[in-house]
């Protein structure tokens, strides 16, 4: 299938054309460890990993197969700025929806959205990632949601990590060479990796 004509990827050409995942319990997986730590190594798992935005959506679909994540595609979603918002959006959701329809994930794991100050981006991006729970809800795509800070823990153990520190775990947990490019991408890509590394860590150290 075609990737979305709007989508400008730039993490390089991966085919997942051939893998087929076995579907698991990820609401049995996420109360019980032993479980969790049995589907985690024996498993596969397709995950979708979203960072929200208006202009510049980022995306990231890895496989999970026996505890070694593995990047299957990424890259971003771009939207022109001089363009309605109704049109952004919809393409926002077109593209979503073309994404899922090509990789069959099972599950779609998206950053929580924080902002202290800034109201006017808060209510544009809340817009956007309204189209994608959307996408994926009618798709029949479970949705997993994930503050900053359980991103940041599940990557490094760490609450306090910067952007590059970050960054530098998905290129490490993913076995690249570089980290991908543009950061909204390994955004992406760093929350679809907090999904399959809360599988097996207790749901009490992401509170």
């Amino acid at each position: 299938m075609p990737r979305p004509a709007n989508t400008n990827f730039s993490v390089g050409n991966v085919s997942s054309n051939t893998f087929s995942p076995d579907k698991i319990d990820l609401n049995s997986a996420k109360s019980n460890p032993e479980r969790a730590e049995v589907l985690r190594k024996s498993s596969a798992l397709t995950v979708l990993g979203i960072d929200p935005g208006t202009g510049i959506v980022g995306f990231g679909v890895i496989s999970y197969i026996k505890g070694n994540p593995k990047l299957l595609d990424g890259g971003v979603i771009r939207t022109p700025a001089h363009q309605a918002d109704e049109l952004r959006l919809l393409t926002i959701y077109n593209s979503i929806s073309e994404i899922i329809a090509q990789h069959n994930p099972d599950v779609m794991a998206v950053e929580k959205l924080f902002f202290a100050r800034n109201v006017t981006t808060a209510m544009s991006v809340s817009q956007a990632r309204g189209v994608i729970l959307l996408a994926a809800t009618i798709k029949g795509v479970p949705i997993a949601e994930y503050t900053p800070l359980q991103i940041k823990q599940a990557l490094t153990g760490y609450g306090r990590a910067d952007k590059n520190q970050i960054q530098e775990m998905v290129k490490i947990m993913l076995r690249l060479t570089q980290i991908p490019k543009p950061d909204d991408c390994a955004d992406a890509l760093a929350a679809a990796l907090t999904h399959v590394q809360t599988l097996h860590i207790p749901p009490k150290v992401l509170q």
